[in-house]
């Protein structure tokens, strides 16, 4: 039939996002994505098939739809739309024009399943035992973060919220099993300060800008060497990030001891911790109340801020390339969508270490 496109049609088409630079196309080619399927399949604990019915999607298959997801910050009703849409989505993920596409209740339940097995955290180091047998070993110390991730907000009543902090569900919530399916009472609402824009007349106003923000929050630890999250955690967004320095957040294995963080990471617990671990505290000292910052501080300070800038790159890729935002509900779910969203990142920052050699070695 005239304008039905064939098989050239299609090869010649790929040919071309290839030249224009597919990401997904190079995901494939830095990472290979079967090193996840034996934890995929001991997770979702797939029947023989012996009970008949339709046979489920290859995990590999699944986890790479999440890839796909958490790179381009799409629910499941698009994301299932764009497979079928778009190519190189399709070529990612080895399907062809005519095999069968997952829905997006197929995909709701794939993640479903991975959250209730808790597996995240096993995929992610899945993901680092590849980038470490590759040669990126962590290394020149860490940096320590945290960036708040917004959520849908949650339209509840000054006594709902303390219900809420209270550990207990109000009592109007239980007589509409509906209404509480679709409630977050993990999430939280916390203040975020940013820095106010520069005036027209080029001059800065005084005071920072508090936004009210509802949602969780990633708290990540980097290597200075490559730039790859090496720990990470998943928390509600009023969790005080200093303490979570001694929650499993820095690298024992890293091959330098220096730990780089601001201001809220200054505690006296935290100090001990770092000292007893074997770790050298490079965190920013805090202003003296009511006094001047000496100026040797202020220099410290500054030369620090110049390694601890780094792990900003971090969250400006998740935030404004990934755009990432939890649409799920509860924090295990948020959990593993944000260590999808970590896992997209390495596999970025791998794509970019990779290329940086590569110019290297071939000069200019």
């Amino acid at each position: 039939m005239r304008g039905q496109p064939g098989f050239f049609d299609v090869d010649e088409r790929l040919k071309r996002l290839s030249d224009l630079g597919d990401q997904l196309e190079a995901f494939v080619s830095v990472i290979d994505f079967e090193i996840f399927r034996p934890d995929l399949v001991a997770a979702l604990d797939y029947s023989d098939g012996s009970q008949g019915g339709r046979p489920p999607f290859d995990p590999v298959l699944m986890f790479k739809v999440l890839v796909i997801q958490a790179a381009n910050n799409l629910s499941d009703e698009r994301v299932e739309f764009l497979i079928n849409d778009r190519l190189s989505f399709m070529r990612f993920l080895g399907l062809s024009l005519s095999d069968r596409i997952p829905d997006a209740r197929t995909i709701w339940l794939f993640r479903e399943k991975l959250t209730k097995a808790g597996v995240i955290q096993t995929l992610f180091d899945r993901l680092d035992d590849a980038l470490r047998a590759s040669g990126y070993i962590a290394m020149s110390g860490q940096i320590v973060d945290a960036s708040l991730i917004s959520a849908p907000k949650q339209r509840n009543t000054r006594e709902e919220n303390q219900t809420i902090k209270e550990g207990r569900v109000p009592e109007d919530w239980k007589k509409k099993p509906a209404k509480l399916r679709h409630k977050d009472r993990d999430a939280r609402w916390t203040i975020k300060f940013t820095k106010a824009k520069t005036r027209e007349d080029g001059t800065t106003p005084p005071v920072d800008i508090a936004i009210p923000t509802f949602g969780y929050q990633n708290h990540v630890s980097i290597d200075r060497g490559f730039g790859l999250i090496r720990k990470w955690l998943a928390t509600d967004a009023a969790a005080y990030e200093g303490a979570r320095l001694r929650e499993g957040l820095l690298d024992k294995t890293n091959t330098a001891s220096p730990v780089w963080a601001d201001t809220a990471y200054r505690s006296a617990k935290n100090e001990a911790f770092l000292h007893d671990n074997g770790f050298v505290s490079r965190i920013h000292r805090k202003k003296p109340k009511g006094r001047p910052m000496p100026e040797k501080t202020r220099k410290a300070n500054a030369a620090k801020s110049a390694v601890r800038s780094r792990v900003e790159h971090v969250f400006a890729v998740q935030k404004d390339r990934m755009d990432l935002f939890i649409r799920t509900i509860g924090v295990a779910r948020a959990t593993t969508k944000i260590g999808m969203a970590n896992i997209v990142y390495n596999i970025k920052r791998l794509l970019v270490l990779q290329k940086a050699a590569t110019a290297t070695a071939y000069g200019p």
